[in-house]
């Protein structure tokens, strides 16, 4: 079993999703987001490592996944959510973990089967996927697709070799 951090990275808002992974079956274990007060973008850095940090100590996470920074339109948020992302990825690395980037494309298409699908998709599947009595908030979604994607890319990545007669980097 592999216990696995999903990261939504946000300046104000930083969702978080916990699943144990166990060949197919995929478990939660917690979520939630991390609502950032109003204090400077400083401020709200330390707020996500912290409190990752605590979340990291308590749930024994192995690996961690993330969203990687995309623009959209605004060149001043990305730069904000790629500091955000920083913060995160150092309190993965202060508690040992292995950390994976995908893009918010490579999210949906493992999540819902369309890398362009719309958030309230996103939250359905997320529900379905994994048995919760209620969607989750948009951004504790967001992280337990992040969660999820990893859970299925690392059990197809797993298999590839073996499928393929590779082992070890070599073709047999």
């Amino acid at each position: 079993m592999t216990r696995i951090l999903g990261i939504d990275p946000g300046s104000r808002v930083t969702g978080y999703g916990i699943v144990d992974a166990h060949g197919t079956d995929t478990i939660h274990v917690a979520s939630g987001s991390l609502q950032l007060s109003g204090g400077s973008l400083a401020e709200r850095l330390g707020e996500i490592f912290q409190e990752l940090s605590a979340i990291v100590a308590h749930y024994q996470p192995q690996e961690m996944a993330i969203e990687k920074v995309f623009v959209h339109r605004n060149v001043d948020s990305a730069l904000k959510l790629g500091q955000a992302r920083g913060a995160a990825i150092c309190a993965a690395f202060n508690g040992a973990l292995t950390v994976s980037e995908y893009s918010p494309s490579e999210i949906k298409l493992a999540v819902v089967g369309r890398g362009g699908a719309a958030k309230a998709q996103v939250q359905h599947m997320v529900r379905a996927l994994l048995n919760l009595p209620a969607p989750p908030q948009a951004d504790e979604a967001d992280a337990l697709a992040v969660a999820l994607c990893h859970s299925h890319t690392r059990r197809l990545l797993a298999r590839l070799p073996a499928a393929h007669g590779v082992r070890g980097g070599r073709v047999r």
